[in-house]
C-alpha cells in the first residue's frame, strides 16, 4: 500500500471516530495494521474478552512472529487459563489448556507439563510460583503492565502506537477543498451551488453567466466532534521512539525482496519457551511490515526466569527493550590524525587488522602472501608467518594445478575474530588459512580451506547458532560457511559475477550475511540456504564494501565505478534506499577505496593520497590529512577498535601509525620501560646495536611452529622470548615497578561471605555449581543432599547476583522438600558424587553411588530416576546442544550417551581404564573430551560417537596413573583445561598437543584438590589440599595470587584435629574475578577481590624465569622430557 493510502486510512479512521463508529473504526485499525488503539486494546483487556483481544492482535502479530508476539500471547493465554481454574471450570480450562497453550509445548515440553499439573491442584495456588496469585482484576492490571512494555518493545508495533496529528475533520476539509476546487472550474459557477452528492463531480450552470465563486462547504454533522483523536504515544518508560530504533529495521529490504521469506519461531529472550536451533523456519506473512526480517534466532532461553513469570507480580526483565541512542559530543581532537611513526613492513601491505581488545595488536598481511603480527607500540614485529601451502594433498586437483603455476600468492584480507583467538587470512587463490592466538609470538596453525576455486576476495568471522563460523566469497561467485573444523555448513549460490565482499551482521536476534559483487549487485542472505533475500544496486555498479558502525545501528557502503568515480552512502535499511551520499572525492580514481568507521561518529576514506574525514550525520568532507606525506592514490586504512589509532599503508611498503591524544597515551604505556625486560638480552642489545626497530623475527617463526610445539613448564619458556601481551592499561602501568605476587593472607585483604546452614562436618562438599544465572550457588555434598543458596535483590544488592558483599539465603520452596538422592545400598565413602544443571537452570541431574535423579529446581521434587548401578555414574554433562542428551561418566570406565526423552542409552563409550572423572564438550570442535581415573584422555565425535584419540596425561616420574583428573573447555572452545593432583595443563585440543604446564611448587606445593576457568577464560582458579587457592594467569598459567588459608578460614578450622581444605573450586558465570569454594566441613564461602583492588593481582611478566625472587622451573625441549620433571 502506498503512502498517500496509508495515510487515507488514519483519515477514515479519524472519521469513523468523529462521528463514532466504534466498531468500525477498530475492525479497521485491525484489518489495516497500520494503527494499535492501545486503550481499546487495555479496555478489552481489563473486561477479559479474550477472544476479542486475540482478534485485534491477529491485525498486527501472530504468536510465533518474534520472541515479543510469542510472549505477549503466552501471558494472555496463561491468564485466560488461570481465571478458568480459579472459577473451578475445569473443562474449559483444559479446552485453553489443549487449544491456546499447546502451541507452547514445541518450545517447552515441560512448562507445558507444569502448567498441566495445575489442573491436579484442588487452588492452583497451592504451586509455589502462585502462591501471591490475587483477585482477578489485580491480576489483568498487572498484566497488562507487562503487555503494554511487551508491545512498546516490540519491532512489529514500531510506528503504529501514536496516531498522526491531524486537525479535527480533516477529511472533511480535503472533501471540502475538492469541491472548492471543482466549483472554480465551473463555467457557469453559482454563488450559494448546492452539493447533494460525492458521488460526481460537482458542475453548476447558471442562466444569466458567470458570476465570482463562493467557498464550498460541506455540510456537517450533527454530532459531536472530539478536537483530536487520542494519542496513546507512550505508556511508562518504553517509548516508541526506542522501539523505532529496534535492530530489525532491515527487514524492509528483506520483505520488499522477497514477500515469502522463510523465519525462525522466535521466543522471549532469556527467560521463557526455548527454540531448538534446528527448528524448522514457517512462512512469514507478505503483508508484515517492515521490522521483522526472516532470520535465525539463536536466542537460549532461561528457564527460571519463565516460570517466575507465573507469578503475577514480576517484571519483564527477560525482554530486551531498545533504548535510545544518545549523541555523544564529539571533536576533531577525536579524530588520530597525527603520525606517531612508521613501520617498515618490507612487503606491499594488502590487508590490515587490529586486534579486538589489545588495542596495539596490529596483524597484516602482505601481496607476497606473508601474514604479520605487528606490536605498534614497541614498533616490533611479534612474528611473521611467510606463504606456504601446510597440507597440498587435501587440496583439490584444481588447485594442486594452480598452485604449480609460479603466479604468486597474495593476501586478499586478514581478520581478526571477535574474541581475538582466532584470525584468518584469505588468498589470492582457493586458500583460507586459520590461526589460533594463544598469547605474543604465538600464532599457531590452526585450519587450511581450500575454499573457492579462483581467488578468495574476503574472509569474515560470525556466529550462527553461538557458533564460531567462517564466512568466505571468492571469484566463483560463491559464499560459503564454514565451521571452525573446515566443515561447509552453507553454499549460498546466486550472484552472477565474483563476489567481492561480505559483511555478516546481527541485530538483536537476526543473522545474516551482505555481500556484493563486482557487477555492483548487493545481496543478503540468512542461514537457511533458502536464496538471496536482497538484490539491488550498489552505486557504481563495481567493487563495493559494506560496513556496520561500531553499534551496528547504521550501515555504509563505499565503492566506485569502472570509470573511477567514488561513492560513499549510507544506507535507510528500512526501504533499502540510499539514506546519505558523502561529497568531497577527486573526480576520477584509478584501483578500488578503501575506507573504515570508528567510534559511531566518523567515516575515513584512502583517496587522492589523503585520508579524508566525515561526520557521520554531514555529507561533507570533515577533514582532510596527508598523513605527511608518502602514502599511495588509494591508501589501505584501518582503525583499531577504540578509533584512537589509525593504521594507513605507505607507498614504500610501511605502515604509518595516527593517533590522537589517547592514542599516544597508550602507545607510551606500551613502549614503557616493563616491555624492555621482556625482550631476551640478545634481542635487546641487537636492536639497540642496530638502532632499527625491527628485530629479526626468523627465530620466532621458527619456535612458534606448530609442527613442534614447545610445551611451557610453570608459566616460564625456556627460549626466554616469548612477550606478555598486556591484558589492560592498568595491568601495563602497574608494570612500571617489579612485579611482585600477591599474597592474600588476612580476611581484610578480600571479601568473602560463607553459605548459612553450609557447615556439615559429616558431609563434606563433594560438587560445586553457580547457577547460569548467577543469582545462586548449588552445593552437593557426600552424603548426596543438595543444597541451594540464592541472592535477593535489594537495595544492597542491586543486580541481584551473586556476590561476596551480601548474605544469600539458604533457598528452600514451601513444600520444605530437600533434594536428596538415592542412597539406597550405598557405601558412601566409595562413591562418587556428581552432578549437573540444565543451561536454563531448570533442572539439576545428580547421584552419589545410586540412580541419577533429575530434580526440578523450582519444586525439588523429583521428576525421574534413571541408570540404576552397577555400574554407578561418576560425572554428569548436559548435551550442549541438546538438553534430551546427556553424557554419563560410569564407575566401569564407560561413557553412556542417554536419552532421558526415550529413556534409552543411544551409545556406549569404551576407551578408558578407570573410572570417568570429567567429561567437557567442544561444538567448535564437535567433540566430547573425556579424562579418567587411568590418568587418559579420550577425544570422542559428537556425531558419530568414535573415538578419535587417546593421550595420556604426562606424569612426574614414578607417579602411578592414579587420582581425578578434571577436563574444562576455554570459552574458546579449543584450548582445553586439564587438572590433576600433580598438575595443571592447557591442550590445544584440536590437535590434542599440550602447550602449558605447571606443577605444584614453594608456596603452593600441595597436591591439587580442583580447578576452574573464570568465567573469560583470562584467570584459572586451583584449590589445594592444604588450604591455598592459586589465582592463575589463564594463557600462561603464571601464578599471579596466592589466597592463603588464614584469609578465608578461621584458626580454629586450620589447626583443629581435621584440618579443613577445600574440595572443589567453582567460577562466577559473569564475574571474572569471584569464585567459590566447598570444603571438608560442608561450609561453602564466596570469595572476591576487595572493591578497591577489582581482580586478583596482576599479570606476572615474561622475564628471565624470576619470579618474585624465586626461579621458576624451565620447560623442557619437547613434551616427552617433560615426563622427568619431579614435585
Amino acid at each position: 500500500m502506498s503512502s498517500l493510502s496509508r495515510e487515507l486510512v488514519f483519515l477514515i479512521l479519524q472519521f469513523l471516530e468523529e462521528e463514532k463508529f466504534k466498531e468500525s473504526v477498530h475492525k479497521l485499525e485491525q484489518e489495516s495494521g497500520f494503527y494499535f488503539n492501545m486503550k481499546y486494546f487495555e479496555e478489552k483487556v481489563h473486561a477479559g474478552e479474550w477472544d476479542e483481544v486475540e482478534k485485534y492482535l491477529s491485525g498486527f502479530t501472530k504468536v510465533d512472529d518474534n520472541r515479543y508476539s510469542m510472549k505477549i500471547f503466552f501471558e494472555i493465554r496463561k491468564q485466560k487459563y488461570l481465571e478458568a481454574l480459579d472459577r473451578q471450570d475445569k473443562a474449559k480450562a483444559v479446552e485453553i489448556l489443549v487449544n491456546d497453550l499447546k502451541v507452547f509445548s514445541t518450545f517447552n515440553e515441560d512448562l507445558y507439563k507444569e502448567i498441566t499439573q495445575l489442573l491436579t491442584l484442588s487452588n492452583f495456588r497451592e504451586n509455589e510460583q502462585l502462591s501471591k496469585y490475587g483477585d482477578t482484576k489485580t491480576a489483568r492490571s498487572i498484566m497488562l503492565i507487562e503487555l503494554k512494555k511487551l508491545i512498546e518493545a516490540n519491532p512489529l508495533f514500531r510506528e503504529k502506537l501514536v496516531f498522526p496529528t491531524l486537525k479535527s475533520s480533516r477529511l472533511r476539509t480535503l472533501i471540502n477543498q475538492s469541491l472548492n476546487w471543482q466549483h472554480q472550474l465551473c463555467k457557469n459557477p453559482r454563488p450559494n451551488p448546492d452539493i447533494k452528492t460525492l458521488f460526481n463531480d460537482h458542475t453548476c450552470s447558471p442562466p444569466n453567466g458567470a458570476l465570482a465563486s463562493t467557498p464550498v462547504n460541506l455540510p456537517t454533522a450533527a454530532v459531536a466532534k472530539p478536537a483530536v483523536y487520542t494519542s496513546l504515544g507512550a505508556h511508562g518508560p518504553f517509548p516508541p521512539t526506542a522501539a523505532a530504533a529496534n535492530a530489525n529495521a532491515l527487514a524492509g529490504w528483506m520483505v520488499n525482496a522477497a514477500a515469502s521469506s522463510s523465519v525462525q519461531a522466535a521466543v522471549v529472550t532469556a527467560s521463557s519457551l526455548p527454540v531448538p536451533p534446528n527448528q524448522v523456519s514457517i512462512l512469514k506473512r507478505p503483508m508484515t511490515p517492515p521490522a521483522t526480517l526472516g532470520m535465525l534466532d539463536y536466542q537460549n532461553a532461561d528457564h527460571e526466569q519463565l516460570m517466575k513469570r507465573l507469578r503475577p507480580a514480576q517484571s519483564v526483565e527477560e525482554v530486551t527493550y531498545p533504548t535510545v541512542r544518545q549523541q555523544a559530543s564529539w571533536s576533531l581532537d577525536d579524530l588520530p590524525r597525527t603520525v606517531a611513526f612508521t613501520l617498515h613492513q618490507g612487503s606491499g601491505v594488502t590487508s590490515m587488522d587490529f586486534h579486538p581488545s589489545h588495542q596495539t595488536l596490529l596483524l597484516v598481511g602482505c601481496n607476497s602472501g606473508e601474514i604479520t603480527l605487528w606490536e605498534a607500540g614497541i614498533r616490533e614485529k611479534l612474528c611473521s608467518k611467510p606463504f606456504k601451502i601446510w597440507d597440498m594433498q587435501t587440496c583439490t586437483l584444481t588447485f594442486q594445478a594452480s598452485a604449480a603455476k609460479e603466479v604468486p600468492f597474495s593476501v586478499s584480507r586478514v581478520t581478526w575474530s571477535p574474541d581475538g583467538t582466532f584470525c584468518g587470512a584469505a588468498f589470492s587463490k582457493h586458500l583460507v588459512h586459520l590461526y589460533a592466538y594463544a598469547g605474543p609470538n604465538d600464532l599457531r596453525h590452526h585450519l587450511e580451506i581450500d575454499a573457492h576455486s579462483g581467488g578468495v576476495n574476503d574472509i569474515a568471522f560470525a556466529h550462527p547458532n553461538k557458533q564460531l563460523c567462517v564466512v568466505t566469497c571468492g571469484d566463483d561467485k560463491l559464499i560459503k560457511v564454514w565451521d571452525m573444523t573446515g566443515r561447509k555448513l552453507f553454499n549460498f549460490e546466486g550472484h552472477e559475477s565474483p563476489v567481492y565482499s561480505i559483511c555478516p551482521h546481527q541485530k538483536e536476534n537476526i543473522q545474516f550475511i551482505f555481500s556484493t559483487a563486482v557487477d555492483g549487485k548487493i545481496k543478503a542472505w540468512l542461514y537457511d540456504n533458502m536464496g538471496s533475500r536482497v538484490d539491488y544496486d550498489a552505486p557504481g555498479l563495481w567493487c563495493t564494501t559494506m560496513l556496520y558502525s561500531a553499534d551496528g545501528s547504521r550501515l555504509f557502503s563505499c565503492g566506485n565505478s569502472k570509470d573511477g568515480d567514488a561513492h560513499l552512502v549510507e544506507w535507510n535499511e528500512s526501504e533499502g534506499a540510499i539514506k546519505r551520499t558523502y561529497t568531497g572525492f577527486r573526480k576520477k580514481c584509478t584501483g578500488v577505496l578503501q575506507f573504515d568507521t570508528t567510534q559511531n561518529h566518523f567515516l575515513a576514506v584512502g583517496e587522492d593520497y589523503q585520508i579524508k574525514f566525515w561526520d557521520m550525520d554531514n555529507v561533507n568532507v570533515l577533514k582532510t590529512i596527508d598523513c605527511d606525506g608518502g602514502i599511495p592514490s588509494l591508501p589501505r586504512l584501518r582503525f583499531n577498535k577504540e578509533g584512537n589509532l589509525l593504521a594507513v599503508t605507505t607507498a614504500d611498503k610501511g605502515i604509518k601509525i595516527l593517533a590522537n591524544a589517547n592514542g599516544m597515551r597508550s602507545l607510551r604505556a606500551v613502549e614503557a620501560p616493563p616491555f624492555e625486560a621482556l625482550r631476551s638480552p640478545l634481542e635487546a642489545a641487537a636492536i639497540k646495536a642496530s638502532g632499527s626497530s625491527v628485530p629479526n623475527v626468523a627465530p620466532k617463526v621458527e619456535r612458534s611452529s606448530p609442527v613442534r610445539p614447545s610445551p611451557i613448564l610453570n608459566g616460564v619458556d625456556s627460549m626466554a622470548r616469548s612477550m606478555e601481551k598486556p591484558r589492560a592499561l592498568d595491568d601495563v602501568n602497574d608494570k612500571t615497578k617489579p612485579w611482585q605476587l600477591t599474597e592474600i593472607m588476612d580476611p581484610a585483604h578480600c571479601r568473602m561471605v560463607t553459605m548459612p546452614d553450609s557447615a556439615d562436618a559429616a558431609n563434606k562438599v563433594a560438587r560445586l555449581l553457580y547457577t547460569n544465572s548467577g543469582v545462586g550457588i548449588l552445593a552437593l555434598g557426600s552424603n548426596g543432599t543438595q543444597k541451594l543458596w540464592k541472592w535477593v535483590r535489594n537495595e544492597q544488592n542491586p543486580s541481584g547476583k551473586a556476590t561476596a558483599s551480601v548474605v544469600p539465603q539458604h533457598w528452600q520452596p514451601n513444600s520444605g522438600l530437600v533434594m536428596t538422592n538415592d542412597i539406597s545400598g550405598v557405601n558412601l565413602e566409595e562413591a562418587v558424587p556428581c552432578i549437573a544443571l540444565s543451561k536454563n537452570d531448570s533442572y539439576v541431574m545428580s547421584a552419589a553411588g545410586g540412580k541419577v535423579s533429575l530434580f526440578n529446581m523450582m519444586t525439588f521434587k523429583v521428576m525421574t530416576t534413571f541408570m540404576p548401578p552397577p555400574p554407578a555414574s561418576t560425572f554428569l554433562a548436559f548435551h550442549p546442544q541438546d538438553n534430551n542428551i546427556i553424557a554419563i561418566g560410569m564407575e566401569d570406565s564407560t561413557i553412556h550417551i542417554y536419552n532421558v526423552r526415550v529413556d534409552e542409552v543411544k551409545s556406549k563409550l569404551k576407551g578408558h581404564q578407570k573410572r570417568i572423572t570429567g567429561l567437557a564438550f567442544s561444538t567448535t570442535l564437535n567433540i566430547l573430551v573425556s579424562s579418567g581415573g587411568d590418568a587418559q584422555l579420550c577425544i570422542w565425535s559428537i556425531d558419530t560417537w568414535e573415538k578419535r584419540k587417546t593421550v595420556p596425561i604426562q606424569l612426574p616420574a614414578g607417579k602411578a596413573p592414579t587420582g581425578d583428573t578434571r577436563v574444562q573447555f576455554h570459552s574458546d572452545q579449543v584450548r582445553l583445561l586439564v587438572a590433576h593432583e600433580t598438575q595443571l595443563a592447557i591442550y590445544d585440543a584440536s590437535k590434542m598437543e599440550r602447550i602449558r604446564q605447571w606443577v605444584p611448587q614453594d608456596a603452593l606445593s600441595a597436591p591439587i584438590s580442583c580447578a576452574s576457568y573464570s568465567c573469560n577464560s583470562q584467570l584459572v582458579f586451583a584449590s589445594f589440599f592444604d588450604g591455598n587457592v592459586g589465582v592463575f594467569d589463564a594463557d600462561t598459567l603464571r601464578l599471579r595470587c596466592r589466597v592463603a588459608p588464614t584469609a578465608y578460614l578461621s584458626q580454629s578450622a586450620i589447626n583443629g584435629s581435621q584440618a579443613v581444605s577445600p574440595v572443589v573450586v567453582a567460577a562466577h558465570p559473569q564475574e571474572a574475578n569471584q569464585f567459590a569454594v566447598g570444603l571438608t566441613d560442608g561450609s561453602v564461602k564466596v570469595i572476591e577481590p576487595t572493591e578497591s583492588d577489582g581482580k586478583w593481582g596482576v599479570s606476572p611478566p615474561a622475564d628471565n624465569g624470576l619470579l618474585n625472587g624465586r626461579t621458576g622451573s624451565s620447560s623442557t625441549a619437547n613434551n616427552h622430557a617433560a615426563e622427568q620433571v619431579q614435585r
